[in-house]
């Protein structure tokens, strides 16, 4: 029959089907049962079978021990977790906590690749708590693993960091500060050992872990005889890690910092310690941080250009403010600003202006007329407020020239410095001047208070005779008649013919036609004095006035 064949394989598919489902079963049977007795014989029946030519068998081999609590075959698979792939390892992550006595004893193992199974495996699976089995076999001085314990032990300490500080999530959800406090007490007891072990390393990573306020740290860096004291005053100076870097910072909050914390944050000058050193110091430093400042005496990176040029804007601006509020020579300090007034970033160069009022000299004032230049305005303003005070020649004139600045702030600051110059205090002392000097100060009056006119046209107007009076004197003397005109042709009706008399002198400043016309009129006033102070501010001839007036 055409179809019998087919039938035939058919069945013999199904049949060898069948036959493997048995044999699966068999094996699944076999491992359970491998898996549940309590024979320790059960252990030398699994380990060859990881190295079976059949995926299965090994598959089952590996997990069967792993769930196991057996230290051999733990250590069996540690002993070959270089050789796992991806699918092995995700298996022993797994069950990384059956794994935890075996990894602790392999840590310690003078066999160099058990070690290192053991130690990328803690670091693999993070498991924190391993880093107190690694100190115990670094306090070891003759330890064969010793740089593989070393590494793996920071790179425990990097990666709790992270957790700490948000970066990372912790895989099993754990309590991290109570791994930190464990781990860190642990760092310390070594610490304070350091004489017997010289592992620089143990150092590095209690630093990266430890507190501020910790008692073995506080204790290092206040005995200068401790044994650990030179490698831990010199991480502290050099390392480049966020977590060193901001448990050195973090003591300028401390009300009573150890010296040597003092010592090493004013002699650090790598980059990123800077820039991290000046945002902390902001704008306004004040309660402890400012103490502390004071206690800086030195800053070598001060008197470096490159250093200072490399700094980010809000860096330079803080710098400024260190400069100033720290306890460095003034020599130093004047350096500092003004290199960065020089060529600093705008807000850094505002800073700088603003901290050379502080100095005085030939230096100080050569600096502050360079910086009348600077393209920011506002730089211009906080030096402009600063000449008068500094005695230069010709800053008078220089303030006077910066009114007419296009800047609105630049104007608004010499106008400021030359706050004496403002009409009313010309007005009171107007009687006291001659005629030259009240030109001449009139002159910057006009320049330097905006409010002039609309302050003349107010005494003009006064119902104080005497005051009117002045005012026209003052009028003439400012040249400011044709813009107070509207408030001196009235005063051609005044009842007192004085007044009249000096408006009628007063208005010949003036070119305009309404001027003109009202003088016209005034060649009629019944007071002789005020028709012959119009014809001389029309210009008419004597013979003309007097026709005029039949």
């Amino acid at each position: 029959m055409p179809g019998k064949p087919w039938d035939e394989g058919v069945e013999a598919i199904e049949a060898q089907a069948e036959e493997a489902c048995a044999v699966d079963e068999g094996l699944k049977t076999t491992f359970e049962v491998l898996c549940r007795t309590e024979n320790e014989a059960a252990v030398p029946a699994l380990i060859p079978a990881m190295d079976s030519p059949f995926a299965a068998i090994r598959d089952q081999a590996l997990e069967t021990l792993l769930k196991r609590r057996s230290p051999a075959g733990h250590r069996e698979i540690l002993a070959r977790l270089h050789t796992f792939d991806d699918g092995w390892r995700a298996k022993v992550a797994e069950n990384r906590s059956r794994l935890v006595p075996a990894l602790r004893e392999a840590i310690v193992s003078s066999d160099r690749q058990l070690c290192i199974n053991a130690c990328q495996a803690a670091v693999w699976l993070r498991q924190y708590d391993l880093a107190i089995a690694m100190i115990t076999g670094l306090e070891d001085p003759n330890h064969p693993n010793a740089a593989v314990l070393s590494n793996a032990l920071l790179e425990l300490a990097e990666l709790l960091c992270e957790e700490l500080s948000g970066r990372r999530l912790r895989a099993d959800g754990g309590d991290v500060p109570f791994v930190r406090r464990r781990v860190v007490e642990a760092l310390g007891t070594a610490v304070t050992r350091f004489s017997k072990h010289r592992r620089r390393e143990i150092v590095e990573a209690f630093l990266l872990l430890t507190y501020r306020d910790d008692a073995v740290l506080l204790q290092v860096l206040q005995d200068p005889y401790h044994a650990a004291f030179v490698a831990l005053v010199d991480l502290l100076s050099k390392s480049p890690h966020e977590a060193v870097i901001g448990l050195l910072l973090s003591f300028l909050d401390d009300a009573r910092p150890p010296s040597a914390a003092i010592s090493v944050l004013s002699k650090r000058s790598d980059l990123n310690f800077l820039q991290r050193f000046l945002q902390k110091i902001g704008r306004d430093p004040s309660g402890p941080l400012a103490r502390n400042l004071k206690r800086i005496e030195t800053l070598p990176w001060a008197g470096m250009p490159a250093t200072l040029d490399a700094l980010n804007e809000q860096a330079q601006e803080a710098a400024v403010r260190l400069a100033m509020e720290s306890g460095i020579p003034r020599s130093q300090a004047y350096a500092l600003v003004e290199h960065v007034l020089r060529r600093g970033k705008p807000a850094g160069r505002r800073a700088a202006a603003d901290a050379l009022d502080q100095f005085r000299g030939v230096d100080a004032n050569l600096a502050a007329m360079a910086a009348l230049h600077d393209e920011d305005p506002e730089v211009q303003a906080r030096i402009l407020v600063q000449l008068r005070s500094r005695g230069i020649p010709g800053a008078l004139a220089r303030l006077v020239e910066m009114i007419d600045s296009p800047h609105a702030i630049v104007r608004a600051a010499a106008r400021q410095s030359l706050e004496e110059f403002t009409f009313p205090r010309y007005l009171a002392t107007f009687d006291l001047l001659d005629d030259e000097v009240r030109e001449s100060t009139g002159e910057l009056v006009k320049k330097v208070d905006s409010q002039t006119a609309p302050l003349l046209q107010a005494e003009l107007e006064s119902k104080v005779r005497t005051r009117r009076l002045r005012g026209l004197a003052v009028a003439r003397a400012l040249r400011l008649v044709q813009e107070v005109e509207a408030a001196i042709v009235p005063l051609l009706q005044d009842e007192d013919h004085l007044i009249r008399a000096e408006a009628a002198a007063t208005l010949g400043q003036s070119r305009s036609e309404q001027a003109r016309e009202a003088l016209a009129e005034a060649i009629y006033d019944r007071s002789l004095a005020v028709r012959e102070a119009a014809r001389k501010s029309l210009g008419l001839p004597a013979s003309e006035w007097a026709e005029a007036s039949r």
